[in-house]
């Protein structure tokens, strides 16, 4: 992975230097909240419902298991024993204070991390495919690029304040697991016939209050141009974005507004004055930086399928160990690259015993020394809100299971019902009009049977608190938003969402629901599927085939009807 060099340490030291001068003339007084506001975001610290909220960068989802133990101890000492994964591959810390803030940058700062440019109306931290470098589809790795982007766009000062926050996310393999057409500007790396590294940009994607998938607006653009005609794209946003109105700010309007052929054809006209200028990449660029991810140094093995797995390790298994080892196997491991190696997916999902992305501070130490001890020191978020092992060896599978399961990180739900994707919701976040946990929660304890999960087969459930959608509800195949009505949380059901090259925004079914109905909601959109699908049908198919309204007919099946809100009453008075 990436390592700094002096001058990235130099602005990393001095940035903390600087936010603490900041943090000490907030406590004087001499700075108003007001003034302060803009310093702070510039460094990752919101002011949250019951305190501040720090958001770390974790760039394209990799960090080392030395990070990890530094994230882990600031979780003990400057917070309350945990941190959240984000579906940003980021980490957030609830419960900071203002006076610890530039103590926990000056310990990142250590680890070669900080917390710059994870909020602002800026371009936030660059995101990635989890199993890049190793997955069986990859094409192209796309890691050095998302560190050339990563450098090109931190402290940019032309787009330090764009008129809203702005999301790149890049691939480089066959399937799109960084959902890159639900991102600002999504980037798909691929090769030609001659072994040129070309992208494809997607602008104008984006979810919140208004869902819009990206559209292609450019192809085959060599890789060395990826600055200046990203610079062209911004200038374009920059300067004709809605700054008049928070609502219709970001890039996806401005793309709906012109139209995607109008708006490349602008951005092509920006860049016809950039694309021979300096800001390109040079092979200098990607020498320098392409040389920190190399191959670890894998041992020669063979490849072991999972049924060879299984009889190789049934002497040192009970049956009981058998039936959870073979789930595990089939849930949360993956193909690798590299012959008698795989990736591993540490679920953070716990039924009902932790919300989806948390991580304890002894899990936090113990993923660190699995990492350490598995897979080079080196692992990876997902946008799924879990952990990935990326380099193990097929061979001490049964062993990191082992280990793995003496900190709840073991649970065969990954890409089950149960494996739920949720912002922290109103428990914690001042946007959130509802929360989004304790619905988490009770779906995870009423989809607490394995045997019936693993029947089901995958099904995305993704929760958010509000309609900024960082939980990504309309990518769900089910998805729940919290709303607000006259002071009281309901909860609104999408169905049909998916991520991928074939990602579709989910459609609302009808009126919402209370949060104690949701449960019982759930089951009876799975029952439709349950009986009415084909042999090995998943969700996502059966829904299309079927349609919504049965299942939205079976939604509100004997749930009663809702009292008229007083802005309703009197809505029907005055009619």
């Amino acid at each position: 992975m990436y390592k700094y060099d002096a001058i990235d340490q130099t602005l990393i030291n001095q940035r903390v230097d600087q936010f603490k001068d900041q943090v000490q003339r907030r406590l004087q007084g001499v700075l108003a909240e007001e003034e302060f506001r803009p310093l702070r975001l510039q460094n990752g610290l919101y002011h949250q419902r019951h305190a501040y909220m720090l958001r770390v960068a974790i760039p394209y989802g990799l960090l080392n298991a030395t990070q990890l133990r530094t994230l882990a101890s600031i979780s003990k000492k400057y917070d309350r024993g945990y941190a959240h994964f984000t579906t940003r591959q980021n980490i957030q810390y609830n419960w900071v204070t203002l006076e610890s803030a530039p103590e926990v940058l000056a310990e990142l700062a250590k680890v070669e991390m900080h917390a710059i440019q994870t909020s602002g109306n800026c371009i936030r931290n660059i995101t990635s495919d989890p199993f890049a470098g190793v997955a069986s589809d990859e094409m192209v790795d796309p890691r050095p690029i998302a560190e050339l982007l990563r450098q090109w766009s931190t402290l940019h000062p032309e787009f330090a304040h764009l008129p809203r926050k702005f999301k790149f996310a890049i691939n480089g393999a066959k399937e799109d697991r960084a959902i890159i057409l639900c991102h600002d500007v999504g980037i798909q790396l691929h090769k030609n016939t001659q072994g040129l590294l070309l992208a494809d940009i997607y602008a104008g994607g984006g979810m919140g209050r208004t869902p819009i998938l990206g559209t292609l607006i450019k192809t085959g653009l060599p890789w060395q141009f990826l600055p200046s005609y990203l610079t062209a794209l911004l200038r374009v946003y920059n300067r004709f974005g809605r700054r008049d109105n928070l609502y219709k700010a970001r890039i996806k309007i401005l793309v709906k507004a012109l139209g995607p052929t109008e708006f490349a054809r602008q951005v092509d006209s920006e860049w016809s004055h950039l694309q021979d200028g300096k800001d390109n990449f040079s092979q200098a660029e990607w020498d320098r930086v392409s040389q920190h991810f190399t191959k670890p140094a894998y041992r020669p093995l063979l490849t072991v399928t999972q049924d060879q797995l299984l009889s190789q390790f049934e002497p040192n298994l009970t049956p009981d160990e058998r039936v959870a080892f073979s789930r595990w196997l089939q849930r949360n491991v993956r193909n690798h690259q590299i012959p008698g190696y795989a990736s591993v997916i540490l679920s953070l999902k716990p039924h009902g015993t932790a919300a989806p992305g948390d991580a304890s501070t002894a899990q936090m130490y113990a993923i660190a020394d699995l990492a350490d001890q598995y897979s080079f020191g080196e692992l990876r978020v997902t946008h799924e809100q879990n952990l990935v092992l990326a380099d193990v060896e097929q061979l001490e599978l049964l062993n990191l299971w082992r280990s793995a399961k003496k900190n709840n990180l073991v649970l065969p739900n990954i890409g089950l019902l149960t494996d739920i994707i949720a912002c922290p919701g109103g428990d914690f976040c001042s946007l959130a009009n509802a929360k989004s946990l304790p619905i988490a929660k009770a779906i995870q304890e009423r989809f607490d049977d394995l045997d019936y999960l693993h029947d089901l087969k995958d099904i995305s459930v993704n929760i958010s608190g509000c309609i900024n959608s960082c939980g990504h509800h309309h990518v769900g195949n089910i998805g729940i938003l919290g709303v607000d009505k006259d002071g009281e949380e309901w909860y609104q059901i999408t169905l049909g969402g998916e991520q991928g090259h074939q990602a579709q925004i989910g459609k609302v079914i009808g009126p919402s629901f209370y949060a104690s109905e949701i449960p019982d909601v759930m089951t009876q959109i799975i029952n439709v599927y349950v009986d009415n699908r084909h042999p090995d049908e998943l969700f996502i198919d059966a829904y299309r085939r079927l349609g919504i309204t049965a299942f939205k007919d079976a939604a509100y099946r004997g749930i009663k009807p809702k009292p008229k809100t007083d802005s309703a009453i009197a809505a029907t008075n005055k009619s």
